[in-house]
């Protein structure tokens, strides 16, 4: 997250390029489309592109629980069309190899209806939601202490309300948005395949409070906004309360470590991308309990180094922040968990599987690879498989 020497402008562009040709360089059968026209917006800090600002800053606390919806227009072939804030192109994964694999690539895969039960009886729950959900995509606004937010609500063409299902949040990248990481993570096609509800919050200052940063007010609440898109989708439809989870993309992986330290009560794992952990004394991590944790991270980030260090937030926002690095996270996360023994290896990943709980703290290690997404596909066949005890 450091600033270039050159000035912001030259960042930018180095950003910029960076992703494009991660996107386009790892992913030669794929449609790189939606990748090239996010880095071709403008106005992105770290991670993906701004199209239309999110509410103006101003402090808040606790969620109010009022909400409206904007209907989108559905779509001949079946996807729902983007609404107001969005980009169009779902993407169908991000960059790097999947778990115990040792090729990077994301690809489409079929439907998957089995949900194997390591980590958590991944049963379905009972429905305690309202009749309110049906297929589509919209765009949502709710209060959190006083301040207006947003987020994109995706609901699968293969919900019913019949059975409960999971919940999704994907965060995006500083000067990023919902619209954009909807564009960018290749969450909203594994969506339609697996039939789980997913939501792309849109943060103030297009960016995430994660205590230290990197909004430019410390008293954006972010952790309440997360809180109260889970309870306002479950109080919509038929969402399983055992399996909602977090992801996220640079910034948006910082949220997901961040709700993974102070609502683990309500997530049951996340898997952040091209983010890591901060020194303890700038981002305390006290889960209620032990909680799965899978990041993905390339060994060339010229953004957020893998070895970690001192960062500064380009946004202007805040003082320096100390990464812990790519392994240091991986470690601190195995501490954190109560992990005994050594790490098992398997291709570009490595895991602690003796942990508290049945939880597992994973690191992927994208040889090569540099300030972009880890794969959908290999985040979802990790996050299925947990629930909350």
């Amino acid at each position: 997250m450091e600033e270039h020497p050159s000035g912001r402008r030259a960042w930018l562009e180095t950003l910029i390029v960076s992703i494009v040709l991660t996107a386009c360089g790892t992913r030669e059968k794929e449609d790189t489309s939606s990748a090239l026209r996010a880095a071709a917006g403008g106005g992105s800090l770290v991670g993906v592109q701004s199209t239309t600002a999110p509410p103006a800053n101003s402090p808040g606390m606790a969620a109010s629980g009022s909400a409206r919806t904007q209907q989108a227009p559905s779509n001949p072939e079946g996807t729902a069309n983007p609404v107001a804030l969005s980009s169009s192109g779902t993407g169908s994964g991000g960059t790097g190899g999947a778990p115990g694999a040792g090729e990077p690539g994301d690809t489409e895969q079929p439907r998957d209806d089995s949900l194997p039960g390591a980590g958590g009886d991944t049963s379905s729950s009972a429905c305690s939601g309202g009749a309110s959900l049906a297929p589509s995509e919209t765009t949502r606004t709710l209060r959190v202490g006083g301040v207006e937010r947003s987020y994109i609500l995706h609901v699968p063409p293969g919900y019913t309300g019949s059975s409960a299902v999971p919940l999704v949040l994907d965060f995006h990248g500083l000067g990023g948005n919902g619209a954009g990481q909807k564009a960018l993570s290749g969450f909203a096609a594994l969506s339609d395949q697996n039939d789980f509800v997913i939501a792309w919050p849109d943060g103030i200052d297009n960016a995430w409070n994660i205590g230290p940063c990197c909004t430019r007010s410390r008293d954006v609440d972010d952790l309440g906004f997360a809180k109260a898109i889970v309870a306002e989708v479950q109080s919509l439809g038929c969402i399983d309360a055992k399996r909602v989870y977090t992801t996220g993309f640079s910034m948006g992986g910082g949220m997901s470590h961040f709700l993974a330290c102070n609502a683990a009560d309500i997530f049951a794992a996340a898997t952040p991308s091209a983010f890591d952990l901060l020194e303890t004394s700038q981002m305390p991590c006290q889960p209620v309990r032990p909680i799965s944790v899978l990041a993905f991270r390339g060994t060339a980030d010229p953004l957020v180094t893998f070895a970690g260090g001192i960062s500064t937030p380009p946004n202007g926002c805040c003082p320096p922040i100390t990464f812990l690095g790519a392994l240091g996270s991986f470690k601190q996360w195995g501490s954190i968990d109560g992990c005994t023994g050594n790490p098992t290896s398997t291709g570009n990943t490595m895991t602690f599987n003796q942990c508290k709980d049945g939880v597992q703290a994973g690191l992927v290690t994208i040889q090569g690879g540099g300030h972009a997404p880890g794969p959908a596909t290999a985040a979802w066949d990790f996050l299925k498989t947990k629930s909350l005890p």
